[in-house]
């Protein structure tokens, strides 16, 4: 997420370091290559004209502190104008003062709207929501076939409606609208979904059809869903149905893939109206609110440990962890099925590089972000496998396999029995590292332990 344009922005900076201090010379020299950094990114051209204007006119006139280098007042400067303009506060999600409150998903064909509906329906149930989603596109039949899948993999209620063999048509589409209004109503479904048609490109059959959605079903909020790696066309495309529709707010999808940046960017000044989320994955639970500020940091390579924090406090069992810290710290051992329980703790906050990303890339994160681009995430796998071949009691007494055991276990697991050999060393590095915490007593173990006893939380 935001890579290229992360890459090229420090890049950039690099020109200040060393320097004593800001001059008329070394300012336009970083901000000719923070221009080049964002135009690369596919920041609009007038965006980023007007961001390199007011980080200048912040740069010459000194508002920032003195005890900072020439670096980091750029840094500064760029990371406080970065946020204003993608937002200062983190876009509120509307709701309807009677129920049920409508959502219009709208954007081109291939956006991602659909699977994006299903992730903002799942988002919706965790705070509490009775979703209810529905096709109005009735032009694919695969389109509301998709729908379906996406409402059955979240258990989420859908309106399917009846042609009655109708061709398809804009009156079919208010019809359906209509009916899964009244449904969710029904159905004491308090928010509604509509799952827009979209095409290759804008039109203004889409347009007009849209707007008649808009005007019959008065939706709380109107989201734009933008594919996040098709740069200037996303912006394009969210102007045109901003001044048609007047959007509330917009999804960039696919933030997970080779996307540059600059979208997000240019959205939120082209359109006036805020990014709300960003999905970041295939998986239903990879959708997350969009904080202005969080995403600064990641682009600015300062990491994002609050959205790391509350991923952990959502996905991690605490009593497992609670416990198994406990037990660490008593030194009390470390058993294989504690090694493994730890690697599905791991599995559930996403992939290595993925929590990487959100570590700052610079001192030792750097480089445990590189090592992260290496990871064979296959192997947690692997590793896991070999544990469940193991026998209840040589999980808990790894110092009882021998070589016949190894032999049975590599076969039982079908891996080598050196990745077998690799794996028990692994533990017992581990156990020695744990042991030498549990050993060493003092007032900084007691403190640690207390504070689990005392019920702590991962901080939001």
């Amino acid at each position: 997420m935001f890579e290229t344009l992360s890459e090229k922005l420090q890049r950039s900076f690099k020109t200040l370091r060393g320097q004593g201090t800001l001059t008329d010379d070394n300012i336009n020299e970083a901000l000719r290559e923070i221009r080049v950094a964002l135009l690369e990114s596919d920041v609009n051209l007038d965006v980023a004209r007007d961001l390199i204007e007011k980080i200048r006119a912040k740069a010459l006139g000194s508002t920032v502190a003195t005890a900072l280098s020439p670096a980091e007042q750029i840094v500064k400067i760029v990371r406080d104008e970065l946020i204003a303009t993608l937002g200062t506060d983190t876009a509120r999600f509307k709701f309807a003062s009677q129920p049920p409150t409508v959502i219009l998903m709208a954007g081109l064909q291939g956006s991602g709207k659909t699977t994006t509906s299903g992730k903002l329906a799942q988002w919706l149930k965790k705070g509490g929501h009775r979703p209810m989603l529905v096709s109005v596109d009735v032009y694919r039949p695969a389109a509301r076939e998709q729908l379906k899948l996406v409402a059955a993999s979240i258990s989420a209620q859908i309106y399917d409606g009846d042609l009655k063999g109708e061709a398809p048509s804009t009156d079919l589409v208010l019809r359906f609208a209509k009916e899964a209004r009244r449904e969710a109503t029904n159905s004491a479904c308090d928010i509604l979904i509509v799952d827009t048609a979209g095409r290759l490109g804008i039109d203004e059959a889409l347009m007009d059809e849209m707007a008649q959605l808009k005007r019959l079903l008065s939706p709380t909020e109107i989201l734009f869903v933008a594919d996040a790696m098709t740069g200037q066309d996303a912006v394009n495309s969210a102007k045109a149905f901003n001044d048609r529709l007047q959007i509330t707010g917009a999804i960039l999808t696919k933030m997970d893939g080779d996307s540059r940046g600059g979208a997000a960017l240019s959205i939120r000044q082209i359109t006036g109206q805020p990014i709300k989320f960003l999905g970041t994955g295939e998986k239903p639970d990879a959708f997350e609110a969009f904080h202005p500020d969080r995403i600064v940091s990641r682009i600015l390579g300062m990491g994002d440990i609050a959205t790391l924090l509350e991923r952990a406090e959502e996905k991690l069992d605490k009593t497992k962890a609670s416990d198994f810290a406990r037990k660490a710290l008593a030194g009390e051992g470390f058993s294989l099925e504690d090694f493994r329980e730890q690697l599905r703790q791991i599995k559930k906050l996403g992939s290595m590089q993925s929590i990487m990303k959100m570590l700052p890339s610079v001192g030792p994160f750097a480089q445990m972000q590189k090592a992260a681009g290496s990871v064979d995430e296959k192997q947690f796998s692997r590793v896991e496998t070999i544990i469940d071949s193991m026998t209840t009691k040589e999980r808990r007494n790894a110092a009882i396999i021998n070589g016949s055991r190894r032999k049975r276990i590599a076969a039982g697991s079908g891996t080598t029995v050196q990745e077998v050999n690799n794996l028990l060393k692994q533990h017992a590095q581990m156990s020695k590292m744990f042991k030498t915490m549990g050993s060493g007593g003092g007032k900084m173990q007691q403190r640690l332990m207390s504070q689990m006893g005392g019920g702590q939380r991962f901080g939001r």
